[in-house]
């Protein structure tokens, strides 16, 4: 190994006592390859399997938490005890590579599609559309689903736990239900659920303190829990950099395993609500980084981009997309050979690469989603 990235392969140790043998991580990326009833094909597995033995913790793409949370055709699903078994299949099929299987928890809310939950009815914090996806107006929630929800989100916990995961992964980020709830844009309720900036944290720490809860009377030893969040949001009005502020500080009182940052590039700068030159992560980082571990992500390539990214004094570095694109990323590093490291997919490498075809589909029909895909 060339010195220089030793120290991307120091250990690491969490709060809680759970060490991860080294600082990169899989990110946690939809691959519309599960099957209808919301079980875990063997392409999927095959899939993670393929990418677990280098990183030293893989976050599973999201799995909804109820039947009116599903956000994707090709979602694998944690909303009843029936999926314990596929769960078990997939966090089976990571540790056996040698990494952590983190579950990532979650409900689309207004985003998910009206023709994959029940009655084609979606839900959000209040009835306001979203932007982004299909337009149609959500129904607002009321306090007692609200408290469904939450529950909810502790039972699928409980499964992870039943299905031998090392933990999950709370997914606050990419405009979903979680952060609905914390968004003015999406959030115009008037009950404790919504109002003030203190009201819309409301659903957030209670689900944190919820999957909290359950994981200290189910699991019966360490168990991670994290929180992903994105930083800011394109919509007016809408999240700001000083909101975000404000919810880690909240989430870091929390004593959570580590925080994870959803970010396109790991060196984007604040959009409003801050005046600050640095890239967002840096900011977090100092905002929060001694009190909670800070998981950091982006267009992160090269040895040298993931070597510089950690420089930032961010202990962890997710990868998302380069590990779909050379699976032996970390191995490669580790032997000497970053120069053999491959940057741009392969159009040609789907059955080298091991990825299902619902996911390679999407890859080579989004231009500018992958490097290398025109």
């Amino acid at each position: 190994m060339n010195p220089k990235y030793k120290p991307l392969f120091e250990p690491y140790t969490f709060p809680n006592g759970i060490s991860l043998k080294n600082r990169m991580i899989m990110a946690p990326m939809t691959n519309f390859s599960s099957n209808e009833d919301g079980s875990v094909t063997d392409a999927e597995v095959n899939y993670y399997a393929r990418r677990s033995k280098g990183v030293s913790m893989v976050v599973t793409a999201c799995t909804y938490v109820t039947p009116d949370g599903k956000g994707f055709k090709g979602e694998f699903g944690a909303d009843t005890d029936d999926m314990i078994p596929s769960l078990q299949k997939l966090a089976s099929a990571i540790k056996e590579q040698g990494a952590k299987a983190i579950l990532q928890i979650f409900h689309g809310g207004r985003e998910c599609p009206p023709d994959l939950v029940p009655n084609g009815e979606i839900v959000s914090a209040s009835d306001v559309p979203s932007e982004r996806g299909n337009g149609k107006a959500p129904r607002a929630l009321s306090g007692d689903e609200v408290e469904t929800i939450i529950l909810a989100f502790g039972e699928t916990t409980r499964r992870a736990i039943e299905a031998g995961y090392d933990g999950v992964e709370i997914h606050g980020a990419n405009g979903y239900l979680i952060q609905q709830f914390f968004s003015p844009h999406s959030n115009r309720r008037e009950d404790k659920w919504g109002g003030s900036l203190d009201k819309r944290l409301a659903f957030p720490l209670a689900v944190v303190d919820e999957v909290k809860k359950v994981t200290a009377k189910y699991a019966k030893e360490p168990f991670i829990i994290g929180y992903r969040f994105s930083p800011e949001e394109p919509e007016t009005p809408g999240i700001t950099m000083a909101d975000t502020l404000q919810l880690i500080d909240a989430l870091a009182d929390k004593n959570l395993d580590y925080l994870h940052v959803s970010l396109n590039d790991f060196w984007s700068k604040p959009k409003r609500g801050l005046e600050d030159s640095r890239s967002r992560m840096e900011i977090i980082q100092e905002r929060v980084g001694q009190k909670v571990p800070v998981i950091g992500v982006g267009s992160l390539y090269s040895a040298d981009d993931v070597l510089k990214a950690f420089d930032t004094s961010v202990p962890l570095i997710a990868l998302g997309r380069e590990l779909i694109i050379d699976p032996d990323w970390v191995e490669k590093v580790e032997t000497g050979r970053e120069a053999e490291i491959e940057t741009e997919i392969d159009l040609g490498a789907q059955t080298r690469l091991v990825v299902p075809d619902p996911l390679w589909q999407a890859i080579v029909n989004t231009p500018g989603w992958f490097p290398g895909v025109k």
